[in-house]
């Protein structure tokens, strides 16, 4: 597992295995792709430029463009021109991590589930807090009472200074399953007035009533836009956050790789349910108390939502 502190930037983590993987295999074997990547890697450029700028035809570069599109490595957007539309270029990811085989000794199954960030089905906030969604604000800033509204299963983002929300995820294993490795993953960060690139925040995640353990954000980032931002939202706020993997196996908990606390899967008892409970928030009584942004797919830097998923023979 690669710490996803070691860059700021939106990181593509695909196994081997996946379906995916050949094609991003494929986009990154050829030389002018990469100096496409290379080419966008602090900048927004339409075809043309591209083309330009590596002194190649704009039929050719046309046809590298989609190849990365369909890779998932390049974000377009077709805006208005002096004629017609143009197809303006930016790339998705800062680093690509694969995961090799582990081991060839037994067969593993996966199931993966996603809950959008708001489709809590509890929560208890403080301000300051709020919710977004694509294309405008949900409820009343600094209304905890906003966070009840119907319309907050589309948000995109959502934000408090402490307290927690709670997603429940139906319990679709198989029965008596005996799990190898349970993984959260989502994109998370610090909420701060406007933005600040120093403030910490002691942000806490519990499964099934089990407290995990406390990871510190670093920041609440911005100062440059999130790839999936939309651009209603203005510069100075939030942008992005990191995309955080928490997973628990028989030996522990751990945060991106790294041990967290000795709570295993026995201690979740996920056959109990039909549902498994995530919860994720700020203590009142943290050491940083520095509020939670949490992302959604179409917002900050990961085109996901909230993700649960599980290993078993």
């Amino acid at each position: 597992m690669v710490d996803s502190l070691t860059s700021k930037g939106p990181i593509l983590s695909i196994d081997v295995h996946s379906p995916e993987t050949q094609q991003v295999l494929k986009a990154l074997a050829s030389d002018t792709r990469v100096r496409i990547l290379d080419l966008l890697s602090d900048q927004l450029l339409n075809v043309s430029e591209i083309a330009e700028a590596l002194d190649i035809p704009l039929s050719t570069a046309n046809l590298h463009i989609k190849g990365l599109e369909e890779a998932g490595l390049l974000l377009t957007e077709l805006k208005p021109a002096s004629r017609g539309l143009q197809k303006v270029c930016a790339r998705a990811y800062e680093m690509v991590v694969i995961q090799l085989p582990r081991s060839h000794s037994r067969h593993q199954n996966t199931a993966e589930f996603t809950m959008p960030v708001g489709a809590y089905v509890d929560c208890n906030v403080a301000p300051t807090c709020g919710l977004a969604g694509e294309s405008g604000i949900i409820g009343m800033f600094d209304d905890p009472a906003s966070f009840y509204e119907a319309s907050r299963v589309s948000a995109q983002l959502l934000w408090f200074h402490y307290g927690y929300v709670e997603y429940r995820f139906p319990n679709r294993l198989p029965s008596q399953t005996a799990l190898d490795s349970l993984n959260l993953s989502l994109e998370v960060c610090s909420e701060a007035p406007l933005h600040d690139d120093d403030w910490p925040s002691d942000i806490t995640v519990w499964i099934n009533g089990v407290e995990l353990g406390t990871w510190t954000s670093p920041a609440d980032f911005g100062g440059q836009r999130g790839v999936l931002t939309p651009p209603w939202w203005e510069s100075w706020n939030s942008q992005y956050g990191l995309l955080k993997v928490w997973q628990v196996n028989h030996d522990g908990s751990y945060l991106d790789g790294m041990r967290l606390s000795s709570v295993t899967l026995k201690d979740l008892q996920i056959s109990e349910n039909d549902y498994i409970a995530v919860r994720i928030g700020v203590k009142p009584d943290a050491t940083h108390v520095g509020g939670i942004n949490i992302f959604g797919s179409r917002f900050g830097n990961y085109p996901q939502d909230i993700k649960l998923s599980f290993r078993y023979p």
